[in-house]
């Protein structure tokens, strides 16, 4: 019989409640989840329409406090002041910056300034095995604005990208009242909610276009109010394929949808300009960690650093240092 020394059984037990007092404080800290991110721009949808049109699925993403009007455009008479319209819009969101820094101020994309770096490429510095998607509408979200594939926008940084049906008149014959914008948001929409159910890409982002279509075709009345709904519905898809990744793997999504601009005030069918309704959007998010700056009129350069901070990305300080927003995510 081997007799344990007295020593070594005080050793032992030592360890012994190291070892279960460990355990204790694992368990009370509870498991540590992933972060996953997805964002959504629905085109041309102004704050009034949004309020005064039954959404039942944005409702429940946002719950009790997670819905706030927001702005675009900069700041009127600022050198921030730009024109209110889509590709603008989408870049002050995807690099953090007003039109005065990333050089956008048209819909054709000309000469973005890739010195202020998009969400994407942030991402991707900060951990280049991040998952990363796009789902979109619009072919240069991707090879115009975040520059994907360009060395001066930061090279690959798009794991799964889907899109490029506008350019596809075959399968999506093109109609004055843009009807094939629907179908293709439809497209877009199916495939975002079964990737991020299969796959749970950690930075996402799926970009709809048909509410604006319709906007400018139909103006403030029914038809846009249909298309409205129309777009809950299509949020909904994506929205449950968010929650059964959070009931099925320790990940904790965060989903903010928004918009990239409103409309005129006099008919509903245009914008670009500086009114308070066409500056006037949006804000959804399911977040529980909002701070005092959601509920204060926030600006859609503050997404990207919010995005950023439910990630825990650690975004080079050049870069930082030059952001125009500051996050509403604690």
């Amino acid at each position: 019989m081997l007799i344990q020394h007295t020593g070594d059984r005080r050793w032992m037990m030592t360890i012994l409640l190291i070892t279960v007092l460990s355990g204790c404080a694992s368990v009370t800290a509870g498991p540590i989840t992933t972060p996953a991110a997805i964002f959504i721009i629905v085109d041309g949808i102004p704050a009034d329409v949004l309020e005064n049109t039954a959404t039942p699925v944005l409702d429940s993403i946002a719950g009790k406090d997670g819905y706030t009007r927001a702005f675009v455009g900069g700041e009127v008479g600022g050198a921030t002041q730009s024109p209110t319209s889509s590709a603008i819009g989408y870049n002050n969101l995807l690099t953090g910056t007003w039109a005065n820094k990333h050089n956008v101020y048209d819909n054709q994309v000309g000469d973005p300034n890739y010195a202020y770096w998009d969400i994407f490429r942030i991402a991707k510095e900060h951990d280049p095995t991040l998952h990363t998607a796009v789902f979109s509408t619009w072919t240069d979200n991707r090879t115009k604005l975040i520059g994907d594939g360009l060395e001066e926008a930061g090279g690959n940084k798009l794991d799964y990208a889907f899109d490029g049906f506008e350019l596809d008149t075959e399968r999506f014959p093109h109609d004055l009242l843009a009807n094939y914008i629907r179908a293709i948001d439809d497209l877009v929409t199916d495939e975002a909610a079964r990737y991020v159910e299969s796959d749970g890409p950690d930075l996402s982002w799926v970009y709809l276009e048909y509410t604006d279509s319709v906007g400018h075709g139909y103006g403030d009345g029914p038809e846009l109010t249909a298309a409205v709904q129309h777009m809950d519905g299509q949020i909904g898809k994506i929205w449950s394929a968010v929650q059964k990744r959070q009931q099925a793997y320790d990940e904790d999504w965060i989903i903010i949808i928004t918009t990239d601009h409103g409309r005129d005030a006099k008919t509903g069918h245009g914008h670009g300009n500086q009114s308070e309704r066409e500056r006037t959007t949006w804000i959804v998010t399911n977040s529980d960690d909002l701070n005092e700056h959601y509920y204060q009129t926030p600006a859609i350069v503050d997404i990207l650093p919010s995005i950023a901070a439910h990630l825990r990305l650690k975004i080079p300080e050049n870069i930082r240092n030059q952001l125009d927003g500051q996050s509403f995510i604690d």
